[in-house]
């Protein structure tokens, strides 16, 4: 099997548990999986994002407003956007790229996000 990326761990607030559910279970539909009671002491709400798990741990945040960022990719940006404006979740606009469709978002802890449909791979021939 080719390397790939199992999982992508970001903080939330220690008391964010509940606006983190309403944001990536509620708002952007990611299933929420179980965590491991091994690291349940951890503290910790898991989601599943394809064949890719979301970890978030609790800490407390700094002002953080960086570039970096994990990205999910949907079929349907349009409708993802309607999911964010429905929620008040403002969209942040981004730099076009051939063969993506793509917006940007911050969830309740300021972790940036970015949203994008791959419409090609980039370095195919098209490009």
């Amino acid at each position: 099997m080719p390397p790939r990326i199992q999982h992508v761990s970001i903080p939330i607030a220690p008391d964010g548990a509940d606006s983190a559910r309403e944001f990536y279970g509620r708002v952007l539909r990611l299933p929420e999986i179980p965590v491991p009671r091994e690291v349940l002491a951890h503290d910790a709400v898991w989601y599943r994002l394809g064949d890719t798990e979301l970890h978030l741990f609790f800490e407390e945040l700094f002002a953080d407003r960086s570039a970096r960022h994990f990205c999910i990719a949907v079929d349907d940006l349009h409708g993802v956007q309607t999911w964010l404006d429905d929620a008040d979740v403002p969209a942040i606009g981004a730099v076009p790229l051939p063969g993506r469709s793509r917006l940007f978002c911050r969830d309740p802890f300021g972790n940036l996000i970015e949203i994008t449909v791959v419409e090609r791979e980039i370095g195919t021939d098209a490009d």
